[in-house]
């Protein structure tokens, strides 16, 4: 799959630009900060941080400044290009570590986990099939964390502070 992403330096697509077209794992001798983006093929996830670490956004679209891509500074280090899964999607979450406690199957978006789920926080997962991205408030809104197929048998393994998690949906 081929993709392409072009950041720029200031708002509203101005200022110095790069056109990325797969996975970096370094952006930073690219450009020195990241205020708007167009992505033109593809959907990918943006990190604060190099080496894919820090906060991660989803992106598709454009984005004239960094608040719209949920953004909380204007800083993108890393990006990775999602590859399309199978048309089917599923997850499996868990109230206790280590994929125990009770247990909730999702094969669709969940926009309020406090709505759906009779436990408060999700401790383990177990993606079965597709890409997710979890956000902290309901709605899809607050920091984002994507998610591939696999175990995280505990909340350190996908995001580094809290078990706290609003609503997910399919990428």
């Amino acid at each position: 799959m081929s993709g392409s992403i072009i950041f720029y330096e200031d708002n509203n697509f101005q200022g110095c630009s790069y056109e990325g077209r797969s996975d970096s794992t370094d952006l930073s001798s690219y450009f020195s900060r990241c205020n708007s983006i167009r992505v033109e093929r593809g959907k990918w996830i943006l990190y604060k941080q190099p080496n894919y670490k820090g906060y991660q956004y989803f992106s598709r679209g454009e984005y004239s400044y960094f608040q719209q891509w949920l953004g909380f500074c204007d800083n993108v280090r890393s990006c990775h290009l999602t590859t399309p899964h199978h048309s089917l999607s599923m997850i499996k979450v868990y109230e206790k570590e280590d994929l125990s406690g009770q247990i909730t199957g999702f094969t669709e978006d969940c926009q309020s986990v406090n709505e759906k789920l009779p436990y408060q926080d999700i401790h383990s997962y177990n993606v079965l099939e597709g890409d997710w991205m979890f956000y902290e408030e309901p709605n899809y809104r607050g920091r984002q964390y994507y998610l591939r197929p696999g175990e995280y048998r505990r909340h350190s393994d996908w995001k580094p502070n809290s078990s706290r998690v609003g609503s997910f949906r399919r990428i």
